[in-house]
Parts: structure tokens; C-alpha cells; sequence
């Protein structure tokens, strides 16, 4: 894909590149926002220590899980456990509202704007936020949404209901048995849907929100795009870092924004077109603002 060796080599101070950001931002025709783990992160998702010693403290001491991500991954000893675990994990993640104003700051800067937001986080951030949900495409699931285990068809349910009543039933790390989610369709179990093997359902909603998503690069393909990479790292790089990439060597007008703690680099063919930022995205963002 790129020939030349990657860098993160840059002579611009930080109040450089906010300047530059911020000009970027108003001369732009559109932004498109590529969103990582990284920056519900920045808005106090945090999934290991205190936040996971608060609501988990039970399951660290019983099984040695020393975080949230882990600890979905968990063989646990019956589905009651397992929905115990799950609905506090999804109520926490999901219907909470983020410690941290990130998602309403970054909805300020381009709430005028010509927008769309592709993303890999699960959580609901955005729409909470006030982001138009025709903008928005969640490639990965989403913690509130339910889907038979199999699957035996492709559809998925709101969740939020039976979550609270999970959380305010259990007992002794389970819930009642009778909770157990099951397909209306064919019994079976059901499980969230979140993108982890080939049983993900991609429901009648994920398929128009990938098609609003991929209208939305053709019809502005040779603008003056933004590319707003944020807290993405390299577990996923197909679905937004490498594309943003991509797309902006194959336009001249485009310009890539990287801001993250981490995995920041960038390839040499559009270093001239990008600005990558090792910092905290909660702080870029407020003081973009």
C-alpha cells in the first residue's frame, strides 16, 4: 500500500499544529471522523482499575479478572453468571453517560459542518452526544442491541429493558434464570451483537447505514475532505486508519488529522497532507474548542 517507511517525525510545536487543525476546520468542505477505543477512553471509559474495581469487585476476587475486556472473555460457570457479568458491563459501557464531555465538545466543532462519523466503538457515545444518526455508521455492533447466538436469522433487539432488570435482580454474581435472554425465533440464547467471529449480524439498519456512509465518500470524493482520526489504534486498521490513509494520498485536497496517545504514525507519501498528535485527545479537542 505505501512504499516508503512511516514516521512520526515532526518540527511543528503543539500550538502549531492546534492552529493548523483549527484552519483546516473552517476552510474544509467535509469531515469525515474516524473513532477508536481511544477516545471513549478520553471520556472516562476507562475498562481496568478503578472503574472496573467499582462495579467488578466480585468477579476480580472470585475469578482474578483484572478488567472489563478480559473479563468478557470469561468461561464462566453458568448463562446466569455469564448475564450477570455481561448486563453490569453493558449498563456501565452503554447507558451510562461518559465521565467526561468529549463526544458533546467534538459535536461543537462540527455540528455546522457537512460530517460523517465511521467507528469501531460499541458504546453509543455519539448518538447520546446529539450526533444525526443518519451520520453515523457503527461497524462493530453495539452493546445495546442483542442477536441470537447462531444466528438463525438477521435481526437485532434493544436490550435496555432487560439489562436494568438483570442488574437490579441479581443475586450472588447471577441473575434470575428466567432473565435469560432467548431468540424468539428458535430458543436459543442470545448473545450482544458485537463483531467477534462470523455469527455478527449485520441487520437491516448496519447495511443502510454502510451504504449512507459510502455515498457520503463518493459524492465528496475530490472535495476538501478532513480525515479525524481519533484514538484509533492498529487492531483494526483495515476498517478506518488504513482507508483514511488511502484516501487522502488519492486526493490532493484532502488532509489526514491523527490524535491519539499512541500508534500515531503515518505514512512519508502524505506526510505534507497530515498532522499527527501524541496527546490527549480530551485536551486537543477542548482546546481546539
Amino acid at each position: 500500500m505505501f512504499l516508503n517507511p512511516w514516521t512520526n517525525k515532526s518540527t511543528q510545536t503543539y500550538l502549531d499544529k492546534i492552529e493548523k487543525v483549527k484552519e483546516i476546520l473552517s476552510d474544509c468542505d467535509a469531515i469525515v471522523i474516524g473513532a477508536g477505543a481511544g477516545l471513549s477512553a478520553a471520556a472516562g471509559f476507562e475498562y481496568s482499575g478503578k472503574r472496573f474495581d467499582t462495579y467488578f469487585a466480585d468477579f476480580k476476587q472470585k475469578y482474578k479478572i483484572q478488567d472489563m475486556y478480559s473479563g468478557g472473555f470469561y468461561p464462566f460457570e453458568s448463562l446466569e453468571e455469564y448475564w450477570a457479568y455481561w448486563s453490569r458491563y453493558i449498563w456501565i459501557n452503554r447507558y451510562m453517560d461518559a465521565p467526561k464531555d468529549v463526544y458533546e465538545t467534538l459535536l461543537s466543532l462540527v455540528k455546522d459542518k457537512d460530517y460523517f462519523v465511521l467507528t469501531t466503538n460499541v458504546d453509543h457515545c455519539f448518538q447520546k452526544a446529539g450526533f444525526d444518526k443518519k451520520r453515523l455508521f457503527y461497524t462493530q455492533g453495539d452493546y445495546g442491541l442483542f442477536q441470537c447466538m447462531t444466528p438463525c436469522h438477521n435481526e437485532t433487539y434493544e436490550n435496555k429493558d432487560l439489562i436494568l432488570e438483570m442488574v437490579s435482580k441479581q443475586k450472588d454474581m447471577k441473575i434470575p434464570t428466567e432473565l435469560i435472554p432467548k431468540c424468539p425465533h428458535c430458543g436459543k440464547p442470545m448473545t450482544m451483537n458485537l463483531r467477534c467471529d462470523n455469527s455478527f449480524v449485520e441487520d437491516e439498519g448496519w447495511y443502510k447505514a454502510s451504504q449512507r456512509y459510502a455515498d457520503f465518500i463518493r459524492t465528496r470524493k475530490n472535495l476538501k475532505i478532513f480525515f479525524l482520526e481519533l484514538g484509533v489504534g492498529f487492531n483494526t486498521p483495515a476498517i478506518i486508519k488504513y482507508p483514511f490513509m488511502q484516501m487522502t494520498m488519492r486526493n490532493p485536497n484532502a488532509t489526514y488529522v491523527c490524535i491519539n496517545q499512541q500508534n500515531i504514525l503515518c505514512p512519508k507519501e502524505i506526510q505534507s497532507q497530515s498532522i499527527c498528535m501524541q496527546e490527549d485527545i480530551y485536551k486537543v479537542i477542548q482546546d481546539l474548542k
